[in-house]
């Protein structure tokens, strides 16, 4: 198996591994107000949270940033909580706003994001000299399960909005309001001493 392969495999397991729940329930409070006809909200909001976690993650494997294991473990439950908030006040699903606030959270949260990321790589890579074709290879793995997590919550969606006539708000606050009780007691268990 190729060392490409061998970190795509990594990645892509590191996010649809079950056991690590955060990352899915953060793409989840992220993309669950928007439906299929939104794809390209969809991929603006995808490619922000990218670009954000790609930055610290490549910044902290080549140790040009170093912070606190502990609270960015913290942080990242932190998010989910702000992320699925911020979905209550969706009130009406034009979304016709250029730059909405969502993809700014996307962005942000995404350095918070990638910094939790980089521990995790950093233990698999070593010392070795050559991290750049194991960190694009372990991004693309993470990019690709990103991508099917956010086609299971349309496809979700989908089946309750639009097949079983669900209110789409009261889905939104539902599915948000479940998420944010999973990430108050992540951030409990995961508070700083």
């Amino acid at each position: 198996m190729s060392d490409f392969n061998l970190y795509f495999e990594i990645g892509y397991k590191h996010i649809a591994d079950l056991r690590g729940i955060d990352h899915i329930l953060f793409v989840t409070a992220l993309c669950i107000r928007y439906q299929f006809a939104d794809w390209r909200k969809i991929l603006v909001l995808v490619t922000a949270f990218t670009i954000g976690h790609s930055i610290t993650l490549a910044l902290s494997v080549f140790n040009m940033v170093q912070y606190s294991v502990r609270w960015i473990e913290f942080l990242i439950p932190v998010t989910i909580a702000i992320t699925a908030v911020s979905n209550v006040f969706v009130k009406k699903f034009a979304f016709k706003t250029r730059f909405p606030l969502i993809y700014f959270f996307a962005l942000f949260f995404g350095l918070v994001h990638g910094l939790g990321f980089s521990s995790y790589l950093k233990s698999i890579l070593g010392k070795g000299e050559n991290v750049i074709g194991p960190l694009f290879a372990f991004n693309v793995g993470l990019e690709v399960g990103q991508l099917l997590i956010v086609t299971a919550v349309l496809l979700i969606s989908f089946i309750f909005v639009s097949i079983l006539k669900t209110s789409r708000r009261e889905y939104l606050l539902y599915v948000s309001g479940g998420i944010f009780a999973l990430a108050v007691q992540m951030v409990i268990e995961r508070i700083p001493h």
